[in-house]
């Protein structure tokens, strides 16, 4: 009878897989767009004003990248066949790709040229990384807790600066940037949310983020932050129409620039699935990240068709998933749906443009430190108590600090090179792999080690003092 009834019990379903109720997930999965929304909307505005083009056109362009933004969150969440990682991933414009697609621009003879320029050359990247993400995830067995734990630290430490600037206001070249009012609506708003996360309980508290943004923008108004003329002026529906800008163009140049930037995409997305994974109690294996990859680079190459541009995994919605405890992959691809849905109704996606940069500022202080804050607790795990592990967490995060506390750091190496040494999240996270690689694969001398300090002295200068 207990064998039989063993047999009967179901099978427990882990919290990634887990279905919430529909307003649960509704609600949640508009908190991940809400925290998104900015990243994804400042790439087109920036490369669509570089191409001269007109407001009605630069709508279009950010239109269409939130829905291929909200596909390619279809493909990683949902999945299918060996494509997608299935993990509460959000995907959207990767902002590694603004700085070689302006340089595209600046080089194209003619301006009408430019954007199907960028549209080929993303497509061909897409698909040289869709084949190359069988190999490229491989690299996962070089990613220990004291590699991963660094790179998830970097990620929520690179992300800060994003938060400061929106608490300063959306543009720096006006008067107002930086003044105290804006300052004290992101302080508001993250002391909303703080004491929504100590004083309440369960769904109220999970959506703290969602309920903060909505009260800030709120109290916003009178000071004449908040402006709703976006709502007013845009379309009710609106379909990207594939190849709006002309044809893809395939150019040498282009290309190259284009595949280096999908590098760069590939070594953060695959930082993001092991933070991720992490967060979400579900390790990233060389399985998921060669699915998750395949989900990214698809996207990036199916992105053009509709006039965007290339995607890669979210990092700032890593923090949302780590405060809130809410792990369904579901919740996500209601997200994208959301995201979708914005990109076919511009009416829709100027609700979410309301909400004033300082507002935004101040949540994004919760959630990027969050994610600095889930590194901190796998460098726990990392055994720094040897004096190899302590080293190499100390050097990679000194140099993927170096873009964040000095911009021009790297100003005298080429534009190509930039791709690369401007993202601290990539230096950091190759210099982390490396110095790992150096330390405790290679040559092991003093790997058993005990210390205190990276300085302290080893056992052979100890002897002889």
């Amino acid at each position: 009878m207990s064998a039989q009834s063993a047999e009967a019990a179901p099978v427990p379903v882990h919290p990634v897989d887990e279905k919430l109720p529909a307003l649960k997930m509704a609600t949640s999965g508009l908190q991940h767009v809400a925290a998104m929304y900015a990243g994804v909307v400042a790439p087109p505005l920036i490369v669509g004003a570089a191409a001269g083009l007109s407001g009605t056109d630069l709508t279009f362009l950010t239109g269409a990248c939130l829905f291929t933004a909200g596909l390619a969150t279809f493909l990683q969440t949902l999945g299918f066949w060996k494509i997608g990682a299935r993990l509460p991933f959000v995907n959207g414009v990767t902002f590694a790709g603004v700085a070689p697609m302006t340089a595209i621009i600046a080089s194209a003879k003619d301006k009408s040229d430019a954007l199907p320029m960028i549209f080929g050359a993303v497509m061909v990247a897409g698909l040289l990384g869709f084949l190359a993400a069988p190999v490229f995830c491989k690299a996962v067995r070089f990613f220990p807790p004291v590699v991963t734990g660094t790179v998830i630290t970097l990620i929520g430490v690179s992300l800060l600066p994003v938060a400061f600037g929106w608490a300063q206001g959306p543009d720096p070249s006006a008067h107002d940037y930086g003044s105290t009012t804006n300052l004290t609506l992101a302080g508001i708003t993250l002391l909303i949310v703080l004491l929504l996360r100590r004083f309440t309980r369960g769904f109220v508290k999970q959506i703290a983020v969602l309920l903060g943004l909505i009260a800030g923008t709120l109290i916003a108004i009178p000071f004449g932050a908040t402006d709703f003329s976006p709502v007013a002026s845009a379309d009710l529906i609106g379909f990207p129409t594939p190849f709006h800008f002309g044809a893809p163009q395939f150019h040498i140049a282009a290309i190259l620039s284009m595949c280096v930037v999908m590098v760069v995409s590939m070594t953060e997305s695959t930082a993001d699935m092991l933070a991720l994974g992490e967060i979400v109690e579900r390790p990233s294996d060389e399985r998921t990240i060669a699915a998750g990859l395949r989900a990214d680079t698809l996207g990036s190459a199916l992105s053009p068709f509709f006039n965007g541009f290339m995607c890669s995994a979210f990092a700032q919605n890593i923090g949302l998933v780590a405060m809130t405890r809410i792990r369904s992959r579901f919740v996500v691809a209601f997200g994208g749906g959301f995201l979708v849905l914005m990109g076919l109704c511009p009416a829709a996606a100027s609700l979410i443009a309301v909400v004033p940069r300082p507002v935004l500022g101040g949540a994004g202080v919760v959630l990027f430190g969050s994610v600095a804050a889930s590194g901190i607790q796998t460098l726990v795990r990392a055994g720094l108590d040897k004096d190899n592990n302590v080293l190499i967490v100390a050097v990679s995060l000194a140099i993927g600090i170096v873009p964040i506390t000095a911009p021009d750091f790297y100003h005298a190496f080429p534009d190509t090179a930039r791709i690369v040494l401007d993202s601290g999240i990539s230096t950091g996270c190759v210099t982390a792999v490396l110095l790992n690689l150096v330390f405790n694969h290679l040559g092991r001398s003093r790997d058993a080690q005990d210390v205190t300090h990276p300085m302290e002295a080893g056992e052979e200068l100890a002897s002889v003092q």
